[in-house]
Order: C-alpha cells, then sequence, then structure tokens
C-alpha cells in the first residue's frame, strides 16, 4: 500500500482512507456489527491505516464501532473523528445547530475518547465552521488538547479560505476535509492553492459522488427511505437522469483504462497532487478491493488532459446540497 503525508505534517497514512459513516448513518440501512468490524479488519489487512467518523453519525454508533473494530489494533491505524454540532438530546439522529464553543470541543473529544476507546484522536476536525464562534478560540481550544496528549492533529472540514488562514495562525491545521470530486470541482479555485502555500493535507470526502460516480445509479434506482440522498437536488430523478450522460463519459475512459469508472474517479483525485487522500466509504468487500484498485492506476499528463477535456463538455445537474445545508459549507 503506498502512504502519503497530510501536508507538511508528519501524518502519514494510507493512500486511500475509509469513510465509516455509511456503515451504521445516512444510506437508511444499519449493517451488521460484525460485518462492518470485518471489513474494517480486512481494509487494515489490505494496508488502509486511515480511518473516518464522527459523533454525528449516528449520533455516536458510529464512533462506538469504529472503536470496537480498531482500538485492538490501535498501533496500526490513524482515527479522524469530528467536533461541532449541538445533537438532539434524546440521540436521534440530525442535529440542533452549530456549536464549536471551547467547552463543547472539549467536551465532545473526552467522550469521543470513550467511544472510540483509544488515548488519543489523531486527528480532530471541526465538521463545520460556527460563526458565532471565532475561528482563533476553536484552534486554541484544539491546541490545549493538542497539549494535554489528547488530540495529535488539528483538521477543518468545508472550511473558506480565510477561516483555514486564520485558524492555521493560532494551530498548525493538519488537514482540510472537503468534498471533492469530478463532479465537485470548486476546491480547485481557491481552497487547493491555499492548501499548498501553507502546507496542508486535503481529505476529499465523497470522492464517487456518494455513489454516483460508480456507475451503478441511475434514475430508476431506488433510493430506500431513511437515505439522505432523497434530500440531495443532485439526486432527484430528473438530475440522476440528466447526470448519466457525465457517468457515460466516464464510463468510456475507464474501458480505455481497463477499468472500473470509480477506479477512474478515484486514480484522477490521487493524481492531483500528492498529498491528497480521498476517503470513498464502502460497506461491501468487493467495493473495497476495486478503490484500493484505483492506487495502480497512473493517469499520465495526457490522460489527466483528456479526462478534464471531456468532463468539463457536460454539466452536472442539481445542486449538491439543499440551501440550509449548502448555506454551512465554504465558510
Amino acid at each position: 500500500m503506498q502512504t502519503r503525508k497530510l501536508g507538511n505534517s508528519n501524518l502519514e497514512v494510507s493512500a486511500l482512507g475509509l469513510g465509516c459513516m455509511g456503515m451504521s448513518f445516512s444510506y437508511g440501512t444499519v449493517h451488521d456489527e460484525n460485518e462492518m468490524i470485518s471489513l474494517m479488519h480486512k481494509a487494515v489487512d489490505l494496508g488502509v491505516t486511515f480511518f473516518d467518523t464522527a459523533e454525528v453519525y449516528g449520533p455516536y454508533t458510529n464512533e462506538v464501532l469504529v472503536g470496537k473494530a480498531l482500538s485492538p489494533i490501535r498501533d496500526k491505524v490513524v482515527i479522524a473523528t469530528k467536533f461541532g454540532f449541538n445533537l438532539n438530546p434524546d440521540g436521534s439522529p440530525g442535529w440542533q445547530g452549530l456549536n464549536s464553543r471551547p467547552e463543547q470541543i472539549k467536551a465532545v473529544a473526552e467522550a469521543s475518547l470513550k467511544r472510540l476507546n483509544i488515548d488519543a484522536i489523531d486527528l480532530f476536525y471541526q465538521h463545520r465552521v460556527d460563526p458565532d464562534v471565532p475561528i482563533e478560540e476553536v484552534a486554541g481550544a484544539v491546541k490545549e488538547l493538542i497539549q494535554e496528549g489528547k488530540v495529535k492533529h488539528f483538521g477543518l472540514s468545508e472550511a473558506g479560505v480565510q477561516t483555514i488562514r486564520r485558524a492555521h495562525a493560532v494551530q498548525p491545521v493538519t488537514a482540510l476535509q472537503s468534498e471533492y470530486s469530478l463532479w465537485w470541482r470548486k476546491p480547485e479555485a481557491e481552497v487547493i492553492p491555499t492548501l499548498e502555500e501553507l502546507g496542508i493535507g486535503f481529505v476529499p470526502y465523497s470522492p464517487l459522488g456518494k455513489g454516483f460516480l460508480t456507475g451503478k445509479m441511475d434514475d430508476k434506482t431506488e433510493l430506500s427511505k431513511g437515505d439522505f440522498r432523497n434530500t440531495l437536488p443532485r439526486f432527484t430523478p430528473e438530475a440522476r437522469k440528466a447526470n448519466q450522460a457525465f457517468v457515460a463519459l466516464l464510463e468510456s475512459i475507464a474501458q480505455q483504462k481497463q477499468a472500473t469508472p470509480a477506479q477512474i474517479a478515484l486514480a484522477w483525485l490521487l493524481a492531483q497532487k500528492p498529498w491528497i487522500v480521498p476517503i470513498p466509504g464502502t460497506t461491501k468487500l468487493s467495493r473495497l478491493e476495486e478503490n484500493l484498485s484505483s492506487i495502480a492506476i497512473e493517469l499520465s499528463a495526457e490522460d489527466l488532459r483528456n479526462i478534464h477535456e471531456v468532463i468539463s463538455k457536460v454539466p452536472v445537474e442539481g445542486e449538491r446540497y439543499p440551501e440550509h445545508l449548502e448555506k454551512i459549507t465554504g465558510r
């Protein structure tokens, strides 16, 4: 397994990580715990060292699952989790708003450590920027946790350029986690150049477009009742039908490389910068193996130019989030 360093930090991880959210949250199905633990162990056997979770996934249940799977093999893995929401008091899915007050950050850290059954969080992200709390206070709170040995690295998620700069000035930011894929390339304009300048790693989530870039979905695909993609403008049946043209082009490129669309989408991301580490999620061993095989696919400069030329001709139908969720990204 190839490894990569996240920016200028000493945090070295597998070239692809594993997003664990879908094992217990967001896609309408809670999978068998033992099967998911087995999948995570298989990922480690295949060389994956980087695992992503958050307190809001469940809430709490995904951290517990990850802790059960990975705390017994703690020395082999890097675990990332997140803070930043006021969760529903009754423990039901969802949240009541943003909360990155320093006392909240420290309370979440303590609770996450217990659920994960570990002594220190390797990478602690602010899940979304809280406009009511200066980012300097957020960075300062995480800095104190690092000094106490409870956290090793500080991360941000879906933060804008000015927020990244201000946070980094207080406590060096090891990684930014934001959506980035062949059909969401907005970070290329300002975010990626800023990360390169400051020496911050980039961890793209939804690198396969929440499953759409695998080529396994169309307008007739039935999403289960609790699947959060039902709320996304880009996943209405009409949008999925229109976006088949995008996937068809990706499939044609994949055929030329004797690969799958998912593998090309991941290989493309890996080819952008050596400090980019995508975290595709899956609940299936076959998909895990397929995704990891993308690391061996080498795309030349000409390949990348061709992909850009072909893909840029096809517009993507639908926004990635409904307006109320889009408002809390890119701050």
